[in-house]
């Protein structure tokens, strides 16, 4: 397995396809450096052509899952868009963002589910990684801040775009514009996380337990359901029911379906086959 100077890929049991993508600087809280940009989208793409992987937890080490963006590089950044001709710093800046934005996105183009597990604190750029996950959860000490206007910039990572469809409009411009921090509880209770476990460990025996069991279904349902549900946001509902027609009609007659009908009238655990 490929190695990281940001992040960790582990297999917990080597009989399971569930697979944890940790980011790996806890002594600078996870900030997102440089680095991490170049490395997480590989590292995620590896994990989606892998057939072991059925499920991806996106977790942190050590006290927190993610201070957001490093500032030392966010200070290189502004340093090398603020020299030479004023046109040419901007297209190379705007390039920049672009590649970070990217970064996460492949979070939403990776086939596979990736759940989030937030333990600690979830700032800023944390907040970006995982509004793009499919399902988030967190332990009670979980706190979480969209924190870009405190310093004197616009977060343009993509929580602005995804936290809106998560928690409504209205409750996301507070957060956006306060940059209050905010308990796992309210996030809970604002729909951006799905459950708040007591501890980090009840945390992470939660989310392993819920991950195998999806990890047990077909994969083909599985990543059909994420594409047709993310294509869905863009969609109305004759589009979306359009969409969804098209893709079943390409996927539906499987292996698979055959082995969950006769796994249901056999009374028994059904046996997919890798994707």
């Amino acid at each position: 397995m490929e190695s990281y100077k940001t992040l960790e890929i582990v297999r917990k049991n080597n009989d399971s396809s569930v697979f944890h993508l940790i980011l790996n600087r806890p002594s600078q809280l996870n900030a997102l450096s440089l680095d991490f940009f170049v490395e997480f989208p590989l590292a995620l793409s590896s994990l989606d052509q892998n057939p072991d992987v059925s499920i991806i937890v996106l977790s942190g080490s050590g006290k927190h899952f993610c201070s957001g963006i490093d500032l030392t590089s966010l200070s290189s950044i502004s340093e090398r868009s603020s020299s030479g001709d004023r046109g040419r710093s901007s297209e190379r800046l705007r390039r920049t963002i672009k590649s970070m934005q990217a970064a996460i996105t492949a979070i939403e183009q990776c086939r596979k589910p990736v759940i989030a597990a937030i333990h600690g604190a979830c700032i800023g750029g944390g907040v970006d990684l995982i509004t793009a996950c499919d399902i988030r959860y967190c332990s009670e000490d979980a706190f979480f801040a969209i924190k870009e206007v405190d310093l004197a910039i616009v977060a343009d990572l993509g929580t602005l775009q995804r936290l809106p469809s998560i928690v409504g409009y209205a409750n996301a411009m507070d957060l956006a514009l306060t940059a209050r921090r905010f308990s796992g509880r309210e996030a809970k209770d604002l729909g951006l996380v799905s459950h708040v476990f007591g501890s980090r460990s009840d945390l992470d025996k939660g989310v392993n337990t819920i991950a195998e069991g999806i990890a047990a279904k077909s994969p083909l349902a599985v990543t059909g359901t994420k594409a047709v549900l993310l294509r869905s946001r863009e969609l109305n509902v004759e589009q979306g029911l359009d969409y969804v027609a098209t893709w079943n009609s390409a996927m539906l007659i499987s292996e698979d379906l055959n082995e969950a009908v006769s796994a249901q009238l056999k009374k028994r655990q059904p046996r997919f086959s890798k994707l």
